[in-house]
């Protein structure tokens, strides 16, 4: 439907290894039981879609519908709710014909109105750093009749319809989400795969098959289960003890090493690794004091050594990257180790010698407890190590759960903080434009119209994402981001789903965006 071709090298994303055990089950399973278990340690932050770009994703795209989505194996958008097309050569105009009989899980019907309404509102709500920042270049919405939408573009964009395949772009009832503030009910009504049978925060989400679905999801579960943990341990311990079938986000390094091996042992577990393209970074807050001079923020960049980062907090889980743009995705540089070279305490030195800077900088590192995994805490401990023993920082570590740590930053609270990014969609773009601008989704403003004005537009007129013009400016963006030190790309990771022996469908369960697929599951009887 749209010209992607060139987004091969993506298709790594959703590129699967099953390391699970020989043999064949049947695929009869006894009426009821086809429920499945999944632990998370990443609990959603909020239940509605206008207020959230973050992991909450995961339980909306089992929810709700977007017009467009992510088939396990496609890298562009495919048909959802509706199919899409753009109707001028400059794509600036995108036409979405909907579904015939589309409703919500009240049984109000999905038209036209209703989309409109979802996309509007996120504008009008407009949550401090949600999803609002995708819809940058969106003019307007128009309907037309009942059944067809219509996106006028201010600018060409040809990642729109990416956009639109987000679980950010989630379709919600009108008569049931306000037009101008969240939806406060606790509750969610939406044309999903399933519907949301009950929800206790932090705790379960239980979801149960939608029998008034029409999408492109082919449900091989009647119910699933979301149970969030606080901590991996304990998520791991409840799938061994068979409280859980599956796992996802969060396993430390060393959970996914225990469970290969005991893979190899013959215990009854599966372990499905995917190339992931979600990566780890440092944020800079230039408003601070301790972190306002360049020069400091090169000093670490030169010091932070990611090979031993990797090697001591993730064990061969994950890999250097020394840009924001990961490897698997087109654009992908090396603009920090061309930059800085191998990590060197005297070249550090200099440069904050030069900056007249003479003692050892304090410097506050805060990261969240609970949102990327227990390893996040090695993490920060291992570049407080490396830090420190140069000699020329004292770093203090401090931590908050996600839901303090998200509010903390937005309101520009701390000098270094860490984050992570699981992409929206599988383009350069994605790693590049939410980070910039005056209302980025970081809330550091971070004004750079070289990027914002030029470069950006420039690639989105083309919609053959893999020419090598468009990577040359992604090239250049990416050169302007080492120069600037607001970002410090760490790590990328791979991403791992362990299970019980007889669950199948792991290896189909992640989409090109990352977010799991619960309908894809399904228990398969005995041998």
């Amino acid at each position: 439907m749209f010209n992607r071709t060139s987004l091969q090298a993506a298709a790594a994303l959703v590129s699967m290894s099953l390391l699970a055990g020989c043999g064949l089950f049947s695929d009869d399973v006894a009426e009821g039981q086809n429920k499945i278990t999944v632990g998370t340690t990443s609990a959603p932050t909020t239940l509605d879609p206008a207020a959230a770009w973050d992991n909450s994703w995961e339980l909306y795209r089992n929810v709700f519908q977007t017009l467009l989505s992510f088939p396990t194996g496609s890298t562009s958008p495919r048909s959802d709710a509706a199919d899409c097309k753009f109707t001028d050569t400059t794509s600036t105009v995108l036409r979405c014909k909907l579904r015939d009989g589309l409703t919500f899980s009240d049984g109000a019907a999905l038209d036209a109105k209703a989309v409109k309404y979802s996309i509007d509102r996120i504008r009008t709500i407009d949550v401090p750093g949600g999803p609002s920042g995708l819809l940058g270049s969106l003019d307007r919405v128009e309907t037309l009749g009942g059944q067809e939408v219509v996106f006028h573009l201010k600018e060409s964009d040809a990642t729109f319809p990416f956009i639109l395949a987000t679980p950010a772009m989630s379709i919600v009832d009108p008569a049931k989400y306000p037009a101008d503030k969240l939806r406060q009910d606790g509750g969610v009504t939406g044309s999903g795969p399933y519907t949301l049978a009950s929800y206790a925060e932090n705790d379960r989400a239980e979801l149960v098959r939608n029998p008034g679905y029409k999408g492109f999801a082919d449900i091989k579960n009647d119910a699933v289960t979301i149970r969030y943990f606080k901590e991996s341990e304990a998520m791991v311990a409840a799938l061994r003890k068979k409280e859980i079938d599956a796992t996802y986000r969060g396993l430390t390094a060393q959970e996914v090493l225990d469970l290969q091996d005991s893979k190899l042992a013959g215990d009854p577990l599966q372990v499905v690794e995917s190339t992931g393209a979600d990566i780890r970074y440092l944020v800079f807050n230039p408003k601070d004091p301790s972190v306002s001079e360049l020069a400091v923020r090169q000093a670490v960049a030169q010091l932070v050594d990611r090979e031993e980062l990797v090697k001591r907090a993730y064990k061969g889980t994950a890999e250097p990257l020394y840009s924001m743009v990961p490897k698997g995705i087109a654009g992908h540089t090396t603009g920090f180790y061309d930059h800085y070279g191998d990590p060197s305490a005297t070249k550090a030195k200099k440069l904050l010698r030069a900056a007249g800077i003479d003692k050892p900088v304090a410097l506050t590192f805060w990261y969240t407890t609970d949102r990327y995994g227990s390893g996040t805490a090695a993490e920060f401990a291992e570049l407080k190590r490396q830090l420190d023993s140069s000699g020329l920082f004292r770093v203090t570590l401090r931590s908050r759960p996600w839901k303090d740590f998200q509010v903390g930053y937005q309101n520009g609270q701390y000098p270094v903080f860490g984050r992570g990014w699981f992409p929206d969609f599988p383009d350069p773009d994605n790693f590049i434009a939410p980070f910039v601008g005056k209302e980025n989704v970081l809330s550091t403003p971070y004004d750079k119209p070289e990027i914002t004005a030029s470069l950006l537009p420039e690639t989105r007129r083309e919609s053959d994402r893999g020419t090598s013009q468009v990577s040359e400016k992604f090239a250049e963006a990416q050169e302007i981001l080492v120069e600037d030190v607001r970002l410090l790309p760490l790590w990328q990771g791979k991403l791992y789903i362990a299970a019980s022996e007889d669950i199948a469908g792991s290896e189909r369960a992640l989409d090109p965006q990352t977010v799991m697929q619960m309908w894809e599951l399904h228990r398969k009887a005995s041998w």
